[in-house]
């Protein structure tokens, strides 16, 4: 149980990271205008400023994951990890205003419960 304690807030970090950086590249495809194989648009990628922060928040969850898997089971680890699609439908309805169906949310609780019982 110790373990799962100190996993659990690393866990949660990492799948705010992940999805949050999931998040991140949807804005930037939004930003981003039709490709076209010039320079202008290739230097609008480089400086758009959605995709670095898309860039760290990855790069922070994939730091993150390599710590949680070299410190715990990956039997455990690895279940947690579907915390991230929490973090994503929420994403989707609080940034994107997207309308979550009632199957989403079942589905959302039973991530959580399998959480739960893995943990335990």
């Amino acid at each position: 149980m110790p373990q799962v304690l100190t996993l659990l807030p690393l866990s949660i970090l990492q799948a705010i990271l992940l999805a949050g950086g999931q998040v991140l590249v949807k804005i930037a495809l939004q930003h981003m205008p039709c490709v076209e194989w010039t320079w202008s648009f290739i230097w609008s990628q480089i400086t758009n400023w959605w995709w670095l922060a898309c860039g760290i928040s990855f790069g922070g969850a994939t730091v993150l994951w390599a710590y949680i898997l070299k410190h715990y089971p990956f039997s455990l680890a690895y279940p947690m990890s579907s915390m991230a699609y929490i973090f994503g439908m929420i994403a989707a309805m609080v940034v994107f205003h997207e309308q979550i169906s009632m199957s989403s949310w079942v589905g959302i609780c039973l991530i959580m419960l399998g959480c739960y019982f893995i943990a335990h």
